[in-house]
């Protein structure tokens, strides 16, 4: 299986080393132990003939037109970390280039691949649009506002749709090489895991600080704080509409294309946030901290967490 790791300026060391690492690896426990699998045959390419990583050193690439289209063309993500940086590197003209060059490989039958910030340079050639997709969660904001075609759901760690594989923030690297592994050989994937200690981690939600991601939006932001002084009493749209000076049909876009929820959706994250952090840091009954987040009794609470402990296992599930 040919595998080409299109390394940009500035690439992320860490996701560079990780995917050619753990490759490596898989190749190596292939032979040691005869599973059956195809070999990866890993090179790094670029569409220039030095490129630097983020931290300054000097990666060696092949020229992205010497060995064709590869069966896999995969995105390491470039080092920026917030927006404006961001939208700087992906008007670049090294960047235009590898957005050519990745349509062009998509075109002959190349899969795709991208973690992090990578999902960017995938999203900017066009080949997401219509794609299921997940991103690194704190620029999920600015990912849907400039790609509204593709399906974000930054929850999640890996998402297949179709011939490409997306993963989320920075570390994810490592399940996007599993996920590419595991497609190859399951077995294989297992052991990888195993000798590098990694747990599944099919969510990033766990990860994601909600904070962040509102200041996104002066007004998500305002409807936050709205939200968290009165968790305990019922959610009104109208109500949060008046309070926050604003019209319902506005707050609701602005939440969808800030978060990807409706401000009642996002008000009933609050909720389960808050009870979850009660029960961990009081003693206090679930009959009480129930009613502490504004459900009537503790059932409803205890059905809630149920329900979202059952959204985890299922994604679980799934990534295996």
């Amino acid at each position: 299986m040919r595998i080409s790791i299109l390394a940009i300026d500035g690439v992320f060391d860490t996701g560079l080393a990780t995917v050619l690492d753990a490759f490596a690896i898989a190749n190596e426990l292939a032979a040691m132990t005869g599973l059956d699998s195809p070999r990866f045959d890993t090179v790094v390419t670029g569409v220039r003939r030095k490129v630097r990583t983020a931290q300054g050193l000097s990666v060696p690439v092949t020229a992205t037109n010497d060995k064709g289209a590869p069966d896999w063309a995969v995105v390491p993500a470039i080092g920026c970390k917030m927006p404006a940086p961001l939208e700087h590197a992906l008007t670049r003209r090294d960047v235009r280039d590898a957005l050519a060059v990745l349509r062009t490989w998509s075109d002959a039958g190349s899969a795709l691949a991208a973690a992090c910030v990578g999902t960017f340079v995938l999203a900017e050639a066009g080949l997401l649009d219509g794609e299921e997709a997940t991103t690194t969660w704190w620029l999920a904001p600015m990912f849907r506002q400039r790609y509204p075609d593709v399906k974000l759901d930054e929850s999640r760690m890996v998402v297949r749709s179709g011939a490409v594989v997306t993963a989320g923030a920075a570390l994810s690297h490592i399940d996007l090489a599993l996920a590419l592994i595991r497609q190859a050989s399951p077995e294989l994937a297992t052991l990888v895991a195993k000798y590098l200690v990694i747990d599944a981690r099919p969510s990033q939600s766990a990860y994601a600080i909600s904070d962040h991601l509102v200041h996104a939006d002066p007004l998500v932001e305002r409807f936050e704080r709205w939200a968290r002084g009165r968790l305990d009493r019922g959610f009104s749209l109208d109500g949060a509409a008046e309070a926050l000076a604003t019209s319902k049909r506005t707050l609701a876009r602005r939440m969808k294309d800030t978060l990807g929820k409706s401000p009642l959706s996002y008000f009933q994250d609050l909720r389960v946030e808050r009870a979850v952090h009660l029960l961990k840091t009081t003693s206090h009954s679930i009959e009480r901290i129930a009613a502490m987040v504004g459900y009537a009794d503790g059932v409803t609470l205890r059905t809630l967490l149920r329900r979202r402990l059952g959204r985890g296992v299922r994604e679980l599930r799934s990534a295996r």
